[in-house]
């Protein structure tokens, strides 16, 4: 018999937002606070209080949110954070397009 189809380990984690969303809503102040203060939620870790903007996670409390800050995976992401992300009109110039010569 024929192995069964599994997923792939690529396919099982867990899908996050993407840089650029993020960083859209770092750059408005409101949203940060109203992603930080979430009303209780029963089905997500530690009912939504704890919560990483930056990585887009909820903690079951505030002793696993300030463990995850001192991680390497959370440093990674402020460092690529810090980055202005990539737009399509710099593509398009990239390539050529846009400019007449």
């Amino acid at each position: 018999m024929p192995k069964k189809h599994t997923q792939s380990n690529k396919t099982k984690k867990r899908t996050g937002r993407d840089l650029d969303e993020i960083h859209a809503d770092l750059i408005k102040p409101v949203k940060v606070a109203k992603l930080q203060n979430q009303l209780l939620d029963e089905d997500l870790p530690g009912r939504g209080q704890h919560y990483c903007v930056t990585c887009d996670r909820h903690f079951v409390d505030s002793g696993a949110k300030a463990g995850h800050e001192r991680t390497k995976g959370h440093k990674r992401r402020l460092h690529a954070l810090k980055e202005k992300p990539h737009t399509q009109r710099e593509a398009d110039l990239a390539g050529g397009l846009g400019v007449d010569n």
